[in-house]
């Protein structure tokens, strides 16, 4: 196996976080208060920008990926990656509108120009970038491994011998884990994608397949809420989270970058990501 695949997930996952993707669904506008004093450097970047809607950033996403992003009881949405964008929409004196999808649709939303950005921990890859482009990366994420309790499968190379591998449809777990034998991944007959992460982790409950491959954090929640499941304490892979968006619109990723450089600079981005996810 690749060295990538044998990097250990440690109690540290949060602190690491901060070290730094098919039918259209429900849409939410967030209202953001007008660009305040300290948002100067982010608000002259986007004082030519030039959105899908007027005054409005509009985000795309998979509200199926917890604690990233989420649906509400009300049908509203919330989540780390929810609440950096609506700051940063605040930063660019806009008004947030989240619109939930599919993830591949998500991402398609963004190169094609539907959406002004993508966020729904998305992962910088060559093959990403090569038709969108990126912000500076928020934040650091691991690719978990989910397992039935007293499983065989111990490690990530243990993951060769599992009959069937579950992962989200579109994400780097399947696009890893699908890859050939050569690459480094297990062959895309021993992979089984679905719609959303709930769905493989329901799959794996059933017997249906005898791995998940995911993001880290997302698979906390899932485990908390299916007993009998274990994380294996070694990860896939690590990846960096960046927002995405239209190839070539340079003005909005100058923009999103000053906004999200004062960000981490106030500690906003730590205390959201802290809101969620506590360090152990």
């Amino acid at each position: 196996m690749m060295n990538k695949f044998k990097k250990v997930l440690t109690g540290a996952l949060a602190a690491a976080m901060l070290m730094s993707l098919a039918a259209c669904g429900s849409k939410t506008t967030v209202t953001s208060p007008a660009a305040d004093a300290s948002a100067s450097a982010a608000t002259s970047a986007a004082a030519d920008l030039k959105t899908v809607t007027a005054g409005k950033l509009t985000m795309s996403t998979n509200a199926k990926f917890p604690p990233y992003e989420m649906v509400k009881d009300d049908g509203g949405f919330e989540g780390i990656d929810v609440e950096i964008a609506q700051k940063v929409a605040e930063k660019l004196g806009l008004e947030l509108v989240v619109d939930d999808m599919a993830f591949d649709a998500a991402l398609q939303a963004a190169q094609t120009g539907k959406s002004d950005i993508v966020m729904a921990g998305v992962t910088v890859t060559d093959e990403r970038k090569a038709v969108m482009d990126f912000s500076d990366s928020y934040a650091n994420g691991v690719q978990a491994i989910i397992v039935k309790n007293g499983s065989d499968i111990k490690t990530a190379d243990d993951l060769s011998k599992a009959g069937k591998i579950g992962t989200q449809r579109g994400t780097t777990g399947y696009l890893y884990c699908s890859d050939t034998v050569e690459n480094g991944g297990f062959g895309e007959d021993h992979v089984t994608a679905y719609e959303d992460g709930a769905s493989a982790v329901q799959a794996l409950v059933n017997g249906q397949v005898d791995a998940v491959v995911i993001d880290s954090a997302p698979a906390q929640e899932y485990v908390k809420a299916n007993p009998g499941l274990t994380i294996l304490n070694t990860a896939y892979t690590n990846e960096d989270y960046a927002i995405g968006m239209k190839k070539g619109n340079t003005a909005l990723q100058t923009a999103i970058n000053a906004a999200l450089k004062q960000l981490t600079d106030d500690g906003t981005i730590k205390s959201i990501v802290d809101k969620y996810i506590s360090a152990k």
